[in-house]
């Protein structure tokens, strides 16, 4: 028996799925026998956590088929890490064969291969979307420049490349389960995130639900963003043909009512190839905002998600938020260091007659430049099993200055220093996480803020690809709009017509 189950925005998919493992195990269905598989690590964790508190169970011992399907042929394959294609082997790949190759390497959070090299992408595509080299070269003529023989000679070479040194990709594990058929016998089968699958990735799931009792396949091919990295968004749609049920969970806890959700569906509306489905928003209306530059954007309270098409466009988002003293994370990082934050912090409750310990004190000279004796930057004269007061630093240890911290820090530069105080000016609370996320759309699927700030450009690429396939953008504007669980505010592009999309 096979079941799909739509899930857009806010509708508790995780929570569904969950409740149904949890009447299999009362069933008498051990945990060994369920396997559940989502697209990306974050999706398998959550349901691991959530399995592990809910159900009382070990997630090591107990929870072994709850992962991400690569993870999955990675262990029934019996690999190791130190076999498996990394950014230093795509680099001597390149040396070897005369292509500038910066940065290649398949993310261990989705599987996804991405790279500076377009030969490389193409290869990679090609594999994955179960086509052949030239079919996907065919189809990304408008787009790069790139020479057919020298993509031919390259997907050669990186063949043997890899047999060489004995080496595999992600590709490689997916193809070579799916060809072992190495899947276990599982009483119930979910297979989560499901619109991002891969032609080769529904290759394995099939080979698994072949082997399954029961086979729950979810996923919301409305939010299927990831078709440029391969994923077979019409193989989704065509299984309604093929399953025993579908099943749309038709509540959002989430979306607002009124101006977001209409938004949201006017925009979804407009693709063709689609699951027909109706959900309910929140009873509470949201609010929709128009802006035609960012500096109008006032973001000075509240937790905000700032999504752009490319981390290109959120350049002016950083500066503003540099210019207003408002604290903000990019790529995983804060704008400002954690290690400063720390030093910061320490100092001053040093200064009030606090104890730090060597680690901190260490810390905290790493900032401090001339404030410091020369020599004693390292803190080496200080122990590490004790704590000392900053008298004990003056008398004994090299600290010669003792100030506020802007006094005081000598090696942090004019910009910083002013950033900072103007954050702690504006009652940023710098020692939490920022409440200004800045993200791509594409890595920010599945969160969710209180305010949503789309910034709607596209790159000269998107524009392009967005005129043979304005699905996709369709999509990938739908995810964005669908974030917001109370305000969203859009700035108009400044290279695109908003009547279309926004």
């Amino acid at each position: 028996m096979k079941t799909i189950i739509l899930g857009p925005p806010g509708t508790g998919k995780t929570t569904t799925l969950l409740d149904l493992v949890d009447e299999f195990l009362r069933s008498g269905v051990r945990p060994k026998e369920i396997g559940y598989f989502s697209f990306t690590r974050k999706a398998a964790k959550e349901a691991i956590d959530r399995a592990a508190t809910r159900f009382n169970l070990d997630a090591d011992k107990e929870l072994i088929y709850f992962r991400t399907l690569h993870s999955l042929a990675f262990r029934l394959l019996g690999v190791n890490k130190e076999v498996m294609m990394g950014k230093s082997d795509y680099r001597e790949f390149g040396e070897k064969f005369g292509i500038p190759i910066k940065y290649a390497e398949y993310s261990d959070e989705d599987g996804i291969f991405n790279a500076d090299s377009p030969y490389l992408r193409i290869i990679n595509n090609a594999r994955v979307r179960g086509i052949s080299l030239l079919e996907e070269y065919d189809k990304n003529l408008h787009t790069l420049d790139i020479e057919r023989d020298t993509l031919i000679l390259l997907d050669k070479e990186l063949k043997k490349f890899k047999e060489q040194k004995k080496m595999k990709d992600f590709t490689d594990l997916i193809i070579e389960f799916t060809k072992k058929d190495l899947s276990p016998k599982f009483k119930v089968l979910f297979i989560d995130e499901a619109q991002d699958l891969s032609f080769i990735q529904w290759q394995m799931v099939k080979s698994m639900w072949n082997k399954s009792e029961k086979t729950y396949i979810a996923g919301d091919d409305d939010q299927a963003i990831f078709e440029w990295a391969g994923a077979d968004i019409s193989h989704f749609v065509s299984l309604k043909d093929q399953v025993d049920k579908v099943k749309t969970l038709n509540q959002s806890y989430r979306i607002p009512g009124g101006p977001i959700h209409e938004l949201s569906q006017r925009i979804i509306n407009n693709v063709q190839n689609r699951y027909e489905k109706q959900y309910k928003p929140r009873e509470d209306k949201g609010v929709l905002k128009y802006y035609t530059d960012i500096t109008q954007v006032d973001m000075s309270k509240g937790k905000w998600l700032v999504l752009a098409t490319s981390h290109f466009f959120l350049e002016d988002v950083k500066d503003l938020c540099e210019l207003q003293g408002w604290y903000y994370t990019h790529k995983g990082k804060n704008s400002i260091p954690l290690e400063l934050l720390l030093a910061i912090n320490n100092w001053e409750e040093w200064r009030k007659g606090g104890l730090l310990s060597f680690l901190e004190i260490k810390n905290i000279y790493s900032f401090l430049g001339p404030s410091v004796a020369p020599g004693f930057h390292q803190a080496k004269t200080l122990r590490s099993d004790e704590k000392y007061t900053i008298e004990d630093c003056k008398k004994s240890h090299g600290l010669i200055k003792v100030g506020m911290w802007y006094e005081t820090f000598q090696k942090i530069s004019t910009i910083e220093e002013n950033y900072i105080r103007n954050m702690l000016a504006k009652g940023e609370q710098i020692n939490k996480e920022p409440r200004i996320q800045l993200s791509t759309i594409h890595a920010a699927k599945g969160g969710e803020r209180d305010n949503v700030l789309i910034i709607s450009d596209l790159t000269k690429a998107a524009t392009i690809s967005n005129e043979k396939n304005p699905d996709e953008t369709r999509r990938l504007f739908y995810v964005a709009t669908t974030r917001v669980k109370n305000e969203l505010h859009i700035v108009e592009p400044k290279n695109f017509e908003r009547a279309f999309i926004l």
